[in-house]
């Protein structure tokens, strides 16, 4: 496998929602050294995030699963218990250099969805289109996110450096109860957003803490 060091500058489109999540549910899916940020009583926010990168030195699709939003030694960022791409290269870089555990998946992207699946699975299918109060913000905007994974017995934190313009959209994501991810029940997001122009840099990962022994995610 060859695949390029980090940090990753990947460019494209994406479409991410967002929901607020049950803790005690949620926690099946987040190591327990993480403490789950709580948004409202019993609620963590989570939600999937599905892209396309055409533009950049690796050229794949990824379906990236949050459960919720973690905090460790001070640091807060997002937890990511499964992440499907269509790039073997991509998988070896994903597990070997932020420990994440990339899998492989086919992605069909339609005019208004996207269906992901895994040796003929349905994960999920996210249909959208802009609502009746379309909401975009046309310049680019910059945000910077960080995320926990574990590599060996290491919990690693990353930043992702994100410039994109933003588009609100009407969502409907479909979980089949045979999908890995179903029963964090993602399927009635708060909100669907239109990530265009997106630019995105995947930073190089620290080591902030050891990490339990791997936790099913099933």
């Amino acid at each position: 496998m060859t695949y390029p060091p980090a940090p990753w500058t990947l460019k494209g489109y994406a479409v991410q929602t967002l929901q607020l999540v049950n803790i005690e549910q949620a926690s099946k899916f987040i190591p327990s050294e993480l403490k789950i940020i709580s948004f409202l009583p019993g609620k963590t926010l989570g939600g999937i995030y599905i892209s396309c990168y055409d533009g950049s030195l690796l050229t794949y699709n990824e379906l990236i699963v949050v459960p919720g939003f973690v905090s460790y030694q001070g640091n807060i960022g997002a937890w990511i218990s499964h992440i499907y791409v269509d790039n073997q290269d991509s998988v070896a870089g994903g597990r070997e250099i932020w420990g994440l555990p990339k899998e492989m998946a086919e992605f069909s992207w339609n005019d208004g969805s996207v269906r992901v699946s895994q040796n003929n699975r349905e994960l999920c299918t996210l249909r959208y289109q802009k609502g009746l109060l379309n909401l975009s913000i046309w310049w680019q905007q910059g945000l910077n996110a960080s995320s926990f994974s574990g590599l060996g017995s290491e919990l690693l934190l990353f930043e992702n450096q994100f410039k994109t313009q933003v588009g609100l959209l009407k969502g409907n994501l479909e979980i089949p109860q045979a999908s890995p991810f179903a029963s964090l029940k993602l399927d009635k997001p708060l909100c669907t957003l239109d990530l265009q122009k997106l630019e995105l840099i995947a930073g190089v990962p620290k080591v902030v803490g050891a990490k339990q022994p791997n936790i099913s995610y099933n």
